[in-house]
């Protein structure tokens, strides 16, 4: 009878896989136990309760210590672009609301804007990074607006 104990405590573990909820664990090592009292001779009785015992401690000491470790460990994590973010640059190709091109962080990037068309060497400061596309905008928004071709501003 002890076997059906262990394939007891299999179907938990599996279960346990693909729920986490750490219920069938606590299961699945009361199955387990009560399969090691039956494999050396305990009676159905004594299998059972050490079943019961085994699971229900588990739950009331184990389970939460467990589920709080789960808990707070599953919070927002930076990745390594939230580390560009509020670095500056420069833009190499015009920069508008769809594509463009700036230098910054060792490298070139695509780039676009939510506002105005950002001309070829405006500073400007990565706002986020949307994909593989960090979305800027101009450190000096006076640089961003458009210059007549020579020299004077357009108003």
């Amino acid at each position: 009878m002890w076997w059906l104990w262990i394939l007891g405590a299999l179907l938990c573990g599996i279960i346990e896989v693909m729920s986490v909820s750490f219920v069938f664990l606590m299961f699945a090592i009361g199955a387990l136990a009560a399969g090691i009292a039956g494999a050396v001779g305990a009676n159905l009785t004594i299998q059972v309760i050490v079943f019961i015992v085994v699971s229900i401690a588990l739950l009331v000491i184990l389970r939460p210590f467990l589920k709080g470790r789960i808990d707070r460990s599953s919070g927002y994590v930076p990745s390594n672009t939230d580390g560009l973010i509020g670095k500056t640059g420069y833009v190499t190709e015009a920069v508008g609301e769809r594509h463009g091109r700036i230098q910054f962080s060792g490298g070139e990037w695509s780039a676009r804007t939510e506002g105005p068309t950002l001309p070829v060497g405006t500073e400007v400061r990565v706002d986020r990074i949307d994909g593989a596309t960090a979305v800027v905008s101009a450190l000096d928004p006076a640089s961003a607006a458009p210059t007549h071709p020579y020299g004077d501003s357009i108003s």
